[in-house]
């Protein structure tokens, strides 16, 4: 007797950012992120069927920025608050920023989403790439004061925000200063990766 085996597909979603300063090489954090598994599996079907959301697209729209992610105490020890990603709600702890990251939108390779793939390989990486030039954001220190740990635009958390603003990863990092003196860069690199077994 023959026995019909199932194939069971399984999807994996992974993430990891670097912060950059694209002018002078220096890093300021590698990062691996957590994953809002609600949205993202939303996200994905919707884009497969093609279908919009409520208010725009399931696609990758924006890069948000906020600095409500850790806390620092007399002594400089830094803790890490847990990721908004357990309900389809989460949302970044306090945003103070946000750039659009849809070439369609910014008509720019250094605010962009890209796909990139090898033949044979079962992934497939989604690079989003969001630089904050040395004019942005408004309001930012002129320098780099490494001491005022909380101000408006000394990051520490950022997330991926689909067009139809829903948040789809969150990542919490040690605290990152964006002044004019600096441009930085992020590279949030998304890999999809598909396996199967039989059942």
């Amino acid at each position: 007797m023959s026995v019909n085996k199932i194939e069971k597909t399984m999807i994996g979603v992974e993430g990891h950012i670097t912060i950059w300063d694209p002018e002078n090489g220096d890093v300021f954090t590698r990062r691996r992120n957590a994953i809002n598994f609600e949205n993202m599996s939303v996200a994905l079907a919707n884009l497969l069927a093609n279908e919009a959301g409520a208010t725009g697209s399931h696609h990758i729209g924006t890069m948000k920025f906020g600095n409500a992610g850790t806390t620092i105490d007399g002594v400089g020890a830094v803790t890490y608050k847990a990721t908004n990603t357990t309900l389809s709600t989460g949302a970044l702890y306090n945003q103070t920023f946000s750039k659009a990251v849809d070439e369609a939108v910014t008509g720019s390779a250094l605010n962009s989403v890209e796909v990139s793939h090898t033949a044979t390989n079962l992934f497939s990486d989604v690079i989003v790439t969001c630089t904050l030039d040395y004019g942005e954001p408004s309001g930012q220190d002129a320098t780099d004061t490494a001491t005022n740990m909380d101000g408006t635009y000394v990051f520490d958390e950022l997330a991926l925000y689909s067009a139809n603003d829903d948040l789809l990863t969150h990542v919490i990092f040690h605290p990152v200063q964006k002044s004019a003196n600096r441009k930085i860069q992020v590279i949030y690199t998304l890999r999809l990766r598909t396996s199967y077994s039989d059942v």
